[in-house]
């Protein structure tokens, strides 16, 4: 199936040089990236096959992976565009975890009217808003995902319209319940977005939201606020703060939430360190983990860059209130540390 995804990705390739002299048929762009990563987490405990990873997208241990290979292609003419990401691979597997049991999944695919330069139309399926981290790992600093990020939404499926003035933004739009690319007779979600910035680009705020009611009955409503700063050529911050109210159908209503700070220092254009520190709390067992309990964590990573390549080695230790980790012997612990090594390619 690999080689099926390239040589549909070289076909389309083609007839992108082929139109591209054309400029009757528009503008077509391609990009993409292949990532891989090995994870060793120090406790090892084979004997019980625990992996002690309770976020996204590094579910191994000691094992060489593939995390996705990716093409996005994106086409435009006039007001009117359109954006297929297709992604092969268990990252991709794990991002759209409610479709069938494949590795081949549309990460995104929706099509755009912008009638003015200050608004835009969406209808179909896209990445989320809510949250600070991404799916694609080349834009996120650290490559193991937050907790926020795991158990917050992927992806929403829908239309949306997004106003822009001056320096800032609003975003709103009505969705099928997160994460469903279906969802026959459910009732909808609403997400927005107020966004806002400094003329120089150097503070962006986003505040965000999504709320409504799956097929089962339950609800939820999240706020997530989440800000970056430039400090100088060389540093950096991010922030990121969540909560998620979940109410199941029957039953009283629960709620987890999150905090991150990420520190970015860049001392050249090829290499840079990221610090990322993470509260987690879910002592009402409402988030998808059902944790139970509160959960710190905290990634330093480096990043080398050499042309389109990344290499991300990652050092992250988790410690919980309550033993949440295991050992080889099978007895409880608080605490684990994970070492990782991940390369991306993008182009």
């Amino acid at each position: 199936m690999l080689r099926k995804f390239f040589s549909s990705a070289m076909l389309v390739a083609c007839y992108s040089i082929s139109t591209a002299q054309d400029s009757t048929k528009g503008k077509l762009l391609i990009s993409g990236y292949v990532d891989v990563y090995y994870r060793y987490n120090l406790h090892n405990a084979k004997d019980t096959g625990a992996l002690n990873n309770f976020t996204s997208f590094t579910n191994s241990q000691n094992s060489f992976e593939l995390g996705m290979a990716s093409v996005k292609l994106e086409h435009s003419f006039g007001k009117v565009g359109v954006v297929a990401d297709l992604g092969f691979g268990k990252r991709a597997e794990e991002f759209s975890y409610n479709d069938a049991n494949t590795m081949l999944a549309i990460k995104q695919a929706y099509v755009t009217y912008a009638p003015s330069d200050k608004v835009k139309f969406t209808a179909g399926s896209w990445g989320t808003h809510v949250g600070y981290e991404v799916l694609d790992p080349y834009l996120n600093r650290n490559y193991s995902m937050s907790y926020m990020f795991s158990y917050g939404p992927f992806f929403h499926t829908g239309i949306k319209a997004d106003v822009t003035l001056g320096n800032f933004g609003f975003m709103l739009g009505v969705t099928n319940p997160s994460d469903l690319k279906h969802a026959d007779f459910s009732k909808k979600f609403l997400i927005g977005q107020v966004s806002g910035g400094t003329t120089d680009g150097k503070l962006k705020a986003f505040l965000n939201y999504q709320g409504g009611k799956f097929q089962d009955g339950t609800k939820v409503n999240q706020v997530d606020l989440a800000v970056t700063g430039t400090i100088s050529d060389h540093f950096s911050v991010g922030y990121n703060g969540t909560v998620q109210g979940v109410k199941p159908a029957s039953g009283k209503s629960e709620s987890w939430w999150g905090s991150a700070l990420y520190l970015n220092y860049d001392p050249t254009a090829a290499f840079g360190l990221t610090l990322r520190g993470e509260y987690f709390d879910d002592k009402k067992a409402a988030s998808g983990g059902h944790f139970g309990t509160n959960i710190f964590e905290t990634t330093l990573s480096a990043n080398f860059k050499v042309g389109g390549l990344i290499i991300i080695p990652e050092f992250r230790l988790d410690s919980a209130k309550d033993p949440l980790f295991t050992k080889n012997s099978g007895a409880g612990t608080k605490s684990t540390s994970t070492l990782l090594l991940a390369a991306i390619y993008h182009f």
